[in-house]
């Protein structure tokens, strides 16, 4: 018995030695193994062996992927519309046979037109457009790429997008190397729409076409890239009124460029035209109305007079912005009481802007979608009538309000002059008002229908001394 099981009990002996040997020289190879990797900087930051072990991924976290291939797709796909027509071409030629196409009265002009047509020209916009893919470079050993660089063909937008370097590689006055010329994210969006805009003769007149530029800017391309061409203006320009005059007296008409408007004259931007082409503040293009407002008391209590609130801060209230849609009546009260107001303003279907520049008073040219121009705490009201009212998102008007409270200085009123919603609204939209903890001069809550209410109010910032 003994005998039969030492052979077995050696041999178990024997393989156990050899595992151990065998592990043994794992455990070297894999410490030498480490130690090389070690020396050769494996286990630092090295963005090198980084690319090498888990792809380019990372390389290219700073590269427009989508809009390169798109860039390249559009080359391959005119390449492949050509080859296609070409094609279809040889194919009729030799189903029509040599005899017949002899006998064609296709005239050496029309072959010449039709090979500029339809094969010169398109190849060349592919070729163009292949020259103009901008492919990476390489900095610190990270591929880097222009922003927004290959999301547009026409070169004036390209030249635009370019970053434009200092001279003599200096540093500006701002601290930078390069100024990056700024356009809203969604004009990628509209790359057809933008680039017509951006489709002229660098040094001429620009096109009529400031209606097509503002609805960019209204579809979230703002800001809209700058031009190099010459605005146009209106052909019969007359010296405007004196300032003395200018606030109550209806501008002259021929200083205004009517071709993208309904109305070709103040006169028929009257509220009693209807096809005057615009319905918000109906009204705001007749003087006689328009001196009545914040100055003669209504029946509506929602409305605050101008003298009242200027009665609450007196001698601090000097600047301020009026955010809303309207003429300029507003800053024009507020003129004959020493305090500066810029008015912002969009030509919805009448010429807002040139109505309150004519007056004489400072029209801002902006929609909802851009952050104001304007440094923190440094207006001293801010009134807003008659453009944010029961549609707008309740996100979007946080964004504003915020924007709002940003530029507002410490003691600054906001006035809310009749903003209406849907009763069933009105403790949401309450909500977004109340929640900067302003102080409460004025607060009014008042009929417009059965289903809708005014809400009125005068605020005061308080002091943040953080």
């Amino acid at each position: 018995m003994a005998k039969s099981c030492f052979p077995k009990c050696r041999l178990g002996k024997i393989m156990g030695w050899i595992q151990i040997v065998l592990g043994g020289l794992v455990i070297i190879v894999s410490i030498s193994t480490l130690s090389r990797f070690y020396a050769v900087g494996f286990f630092l930051q090295n963005d090198d062996i980084c690319r090498h072990f888990h792809g380019p991924s990372a390389a290219y976290d700073s590269v427009d992927m989508a809009a390169l291939t798109a860039r390249f797709n559009e080359v391959l796909n005119n390449i492949e519309n050509l080859q296609e027509k070409l094609e279809s071409s040889v194919q009729k030629m030799e189903k029509n046979g040599a005899n017949q196409l002899q006998n064609s009265n296709i005239s050496k002009f029309e072959h010449k037109k039709y090979l500029e047509e339809e094969v010169i020209r398109p190849l060349y916009r592919a070729y163009i457009a292949l020259r103009q893919i901008r492919l990476p470079r390489v900095e610190n050993s990270t591929l880097k790429e222009d922003p927004m660089i290959n999301a547009f063909v026409v070169e004036e937008m390209r030249k635009y997008i370019t970053p434009k370097a200092n001279r003599v590689g200096k540093v500006n006055i701002y601290g930078t190397e390069r100024v990056y010329n700024t356009i809203g994210h969604a004009c990628t969006l509209m790359k057809e729409e933008v680039e017509e805009y951006m489709d002229y003769d660098v040094g001429s007149y620009c096109k009529d076409d400031w209606l097509h530029g503002q609805k960019l800017m209204l579809h979230g391309c703002d800001p809209l890239p700058r031009r190099r061409c010459l605005s146009r203006a209106s052909k019969l320009y007359l010296r405007p009124h004196p300032i003395n005059v200018s606030l109550w007296r209806m501008p002259e008409g021929r200083n205004v460029r009517w071709s993208n408007y309904q109305c070709r004259n103040f006169e028929c931007l009257s509220s009693k035209n209807p096809k005057r082409g615009y319905s918000k503040c109906t009204g705001c293009f007749e003087m006689e109305k328009e001196k009545l407002k914040w100055v003669v008391n209504s029946s509506l209590p929602a409305d605050f007079l101008i003298a009242d609130v200027l009665r609450l801060k007196p001698g601090e209230i000097r600047i301020g912005l009026d955010f809303g849609v309207g003429t300029g009546t507003f800053a024009a009260r507020m003129r004959e009481q020493n305090v500066t107001i810029v008015s912002t303003a969009l030509n919805l279907g009448a010429p807002f802007n040139e109505m309150i520049a004519l007056r004489g008073l400072i029209p801002l040219y902006v929609t909802l979608n851009q952050r104001l121009p304007f440094f923190d705490n440094t207006m001293d009201i801010i009134h807003s009538t008659g453009f944010m009212d029961g549609w707008i998102d309740l996100q979007l008007l946080d964004f504003i309000l915020f924007d709002w409270d940003r530029v507002l200085r410490p003691g600054g009123l906001l006035w809310i002059d009749r903003f209406f919603c849907e009763r069933k609204d009105l403790e949401d939209y309450m909500y977004m008002f109340l929640q900067f903890r302003y102080r409460k001069h004025r607060w009014v809550i008042a009929p417009k229908s059965k289903d809708q209410v005014f809400l009125s109010a005068l605020l005061e910032k308080p002091p943040r001394s953080l």
